[in-house]
């Protein structure tokens, strides 16, 4: 069990590495939407090819991320039982990051279409997401509150 909890938090942090990059490519590509007057005309293109690479990644790596989790879950009866409220809240964070991931393919879609109608503020807010969504997933897990 200790082997599939290393390789499910290994998982876990590479998956969210890649969400926390990802929006800030597209504060990168809404700046430049912005501005195109100043802008080389490569270098949108190249942010488009970071961004792709880097979903299709995150994306790899959400699936053992996942798989993993769900073998802890089931398989090892974690969080099962009375007393572990904790872990129904958990997953409610691991269905809001899926979402998230998703919004983020469907984020990208616009920009490669040019209809972002977002600024990059919009982006920096959107990009603390991850953040708090992991910090409340390793809050519940250590902490387990209820």
């Amino acid at each position: 069990m200790l082997w599939v909890k290393a390789f499910h938090i290994i998982f876990v942090a590479s998956w969210f590495a890649g969400l926390f990059y990802l929006p800030r490519i597209f504060v990168n590509l809404a700046q430049v939407q912005a501005d195109l007057s100043n802008t080389h005309p490569g270098e949108r293109m190249r942010l488009l090819m970071m961004a792709r690479k880097l979903l299709r990644f995150t994306s790899l790596l959400s699936i053992p991320a996942l798989v993993l989790g769900l073998w802890l879950w089931l398989g090892y009866g974690i969080g099962k039982g009375p007393g572990n409220g904790w872990m129904h809240a958990k997953l409610v964070l691991v269905v809001l990051t899926v979402g998230y991931h998703h919004g983020c393919s469907v984020l990208l879609r616009k920009f490669e279409r040019d209809a972002n109608t977002r600024s990059h503020v919009w982006y920096r807010w959107f990009n603390e997401v991850p953040v708090l969504l992991l910090a409340g997933a390793v809050i519940l897990v250590v902490v387990k509150p209820f």
